[in-house]
């Protein structure tokens, strides 16, 4: 009997789009909130400084508003578990883009609020289907938004760190982050011989290997959101995050560290 083949997860577009506005909610306020030595600090990305963080936190958002002013592209180019592999190439530009949008604009409060306002606004109107000719590749807007919730999670959690703030994770914005990027592994490693759990919001099944069928696997790897959701972008080290405990794995195919990170 051939294997049963993996059905692609949906999500819900209405409630992704309150996640979205949500997270550069808790953002905004957050950064609003950062003193001047707080923002003058090493982001540990890069060359980075913490302001130039904050203002790239802006671009995850205002790269809607953009590709929604921009023509409709003819045709879908990118599916969404394409996303996480199709982001390293543009990480140059990236980094130019973020110095120059942090130089011009020095009052990060007014640029907050003025991404906010554009993204409000447009997203009142947009259908779910509407393509977006976005730099990885033509996408439906549902599908973008949910790319939103990895950039605004990633780089919620990487504010906090540098700056030692405690801005919130939206639950709706953390698990479906949390989600593609654990379906993402699946798609890099098919199979079902490793069972990794990601609670409280992912179980995925992955690495080639015996089929597990009944019981308890014998490839078990478990961690929480954050962990995983560093692991998976390179913030921290496999290895690192055993040694610390924050990772349990058990059985011989239960070593990611050969498939991580997902996202460079």
């Amino acid at each position: 009997m051939p294997p049963a083949r993996k059905r692609t997860r949906t999500y819900d577009p209405a409630k992704i789009r309150v996640a979205v506005l949500a997270q550069f909610r808790n953002v905004r306020q957050g950064v609003h909130a950062l003193t001047e030595e707080q923002l003058a600090r090493p982001a540990r990305l890069g060359e980075w400084s913490v302001r130039e963080l904050a203002a790239h936190l802006t671009m995850a958002v205002e790269t809607v508003s953009r590709n929604l002013d921009r023509p409709e592209p003819g045709a879908k180019e990118l599916a969404l578990l394409d996303w996480p592999f199709a982001t390293a190439a543009r990480a140059g530009d990236i980094a130019d883009g973020t110095r120059e949008l942090a130089r011009d604009n020095p009052d990060l409060d007014a640029l907050y609020a003025r991404v906010e306002q554009r993204i409000t606004e447009r997203l009142a109107t947009a259908p779910d289907d509407r393509l977006l000719a976005a730099r990885t590749g033509a996408m439906t807007l549902a599908d973008y938004l949910v790319t939103r919730t990895v950039e605004l999670v990633v780089h919620t959690d990487d504010l906090n760190r540098a700056a030692g703030a405690d801005i919130p994770l939206d639950r709706q914005a953390l698990a479906a982050c949390t989600r593609l990027l654990a379906d993402a592994l699946a798609a890099k490693a098919p199979g079902a011989s490793t069972e990794v759990r990601i609670p409280p919001y992912a179980v995925v099944q992955c690495v080639e290997g015996p089929r597990h069928t009944r019981g308890t696997p014998p490839n078990v790897v478990e961690t929480d959101p954050l962990t995983w959701i560093r692991l998976a972008t390179g913030r921290t080290e496999w290895k690192t995050a055993l040694d610390e405990a924050k990772v349990s794995a058990s059985g011989e195919r239960a070593d990611l560290g050969g498939l991580l990170p997902l996202m460079g």
